[in-house]
Parts: C-alpha cells; structure tokens; sequence
C-alpha cells in the first residue's frame, strides 16, 4: 500500500500515529474547547501548543542523541517521550 513513498514499516507507524494523534486532539477540541494558562515554558499555551512544542522539543532531543552518543535509541526515545509529557502537561 504504502509502497511508492518507499518508507520502511517504522516510518509509517509514526507517521499514523501522528494522524491518529491530531485526530484524537481534535475531538478533544471539540468535546471541551482547550484554555490557555502559563506553565514552566514562561508564555501562555493551550493543550494544542504544548503538543507542537513537545513534538519539536522530542524531535530535538532524538536528532541530539544521535549526534552525541551511540548509546540505544530506546533509551533517548524514553528520553524524548519524557520531555514530550512534561511539556505537555507541565509546560
């Protein structure tokens, strides 16, 4: 199916992860509209803004593991989702 794109079977998953994410949050929206407040991050964000920071942040923190240390990638996926979930609800 996903054959033309010529992406490995990982690259898909995250990538229908991420539809499935967006889709979720805009139910979410919709159910109960977000309101913005301050966190740790200093300005005022809604849940959508610390979802797009979080991701940003998570990708930082992937493309820096891999340019500073061979250690497993597991671990600096543990790193980034950790950073993804304080952003998200701390940020």
């Amino acid at each position: 199916m996903l054959d033309w794109m010529v992406w490995t079977a990982p690259t898909a998953l995250v990538f229908a992860g991420l539809v499935v994410l967006l889709a979720v949050m805009a139910v979410w929206g919709r159910i109960s509209p977000p309101v913005a407040r301050r966190g740790f991050l200093r300005i005022e964000t809604d849940r959508g803004d610390r979802l797009y920071i979080g991701l940003i942040s998570a990708a930082v923190v992937l493309a820096g593991w891999i340019a500073v240390t061979d250690l497993s990638m597991w671990l600096a996926l543990g790193c980034a989702l950790l950073v993804a979930v304080v952003i998200g609800r701390w940020g």
